[in-house]
């Protein structure tokens, strides 16, 4: 996978997001925690952070491929509030999540944001909610899908087997080159490794991970279990 930047994301990847949990100096050391990781166990991480900590997070780690949390497909010029994508990339952005559930896109509006990422040599990561949403918006061709129910999110509770193993097979069969994620209640290590393990490309953590009482302990131990779960996998 190719953008601008002339780097690439590669599975097994991972995908930490503290929304609005977190600002300021706690975002910052929850990125150099994952900074660490990912140079640590040689694992991708997604680093999706507020719009006005992109600049900071950006200069203050080297393996980390940050994401804005959204934008808007207009172009320089009238917008006023709107999220401009070259901002986020002057910003330092490589990257930007579409379609979560928190910030929902209509396919049309989806599809003409994805070609403005693609212009500017930006990733995309886009969100499904169920499988139908995922083929439909495979459609679209993003750099990668998260299949994540909405209804799990932040519950603790996660995909069974076979909707991971249905949704990565409903993406693939139309587009093999996208990346599927898995998301949605992840809160541990095993949670992280059983999916890798039922074969996703990556996962991801947003309030487990800010929540937590030891978050750079929480961020390693999931990396970890990326880590030993796709080695496994693999060998």
């Amino acid at each position: 996978m190719y953008c601008g930047y002339g780097r690439t994301i590669k599975p097994p990847f991972f995908e930490i997001g503290p929304k609005s949990y977190l600002f300021g100096n706690d975002i910052l050391e929850l990125a150099k925690a994952a900074d660490a990781a990912s140079q640590k166990y040689k694992v991708d991480i997604i680093f999706t952070t507020p719009y006005c900590d992109i600049r900071m997070i950006a200069n203050a780690t080297k393996h980390l491929f940050v994401f804005a949390p959204h934008m808007d497909p207009l172009q320089a010029g009238r917008g006023l509030a709107d999220i401009l994508p070259e901002s986020i990339k002057a910003a330092g952005a490589v990257g930007v999540m579409l379609n979560h559930s928190e910030k929902p896109l209509s396919l049309s509006v989806l599809g003409k944001t994805i070609r403005r990422a693609d212009d500017l040599g930006l990733f995309t990561i886009a969100c499904a909610d169920s499988i139908a949403e995922a083929k439909a918006i495979t459609l679209l061709e993003p750099n990668i899908i998260v299949a994540e129910p909405t209804d799990l999110i932040g519950t603790g509770r996660t995909s069974t087997m076979e909707y991971v193993e249905a949704s990565i097979a409903a993406v693939k069969s139309i587009n093999p080159k996208i990346l599927v994620l898995q998301g949605a209640g992840i809160s541990s290590g095993k949670d992280v490794y059983r999916v890798i393990s039922a074969g996703a490309e990556g996962t991801g953590s947003s309030s487990a991970i800010a929540k937590a009482a030891d978050r750079p302990a929480m961020i390693d131990e999931m990396i970890c279990a990326v880590r030993e779960a796709w080695d496994a996998r693999t060998k």
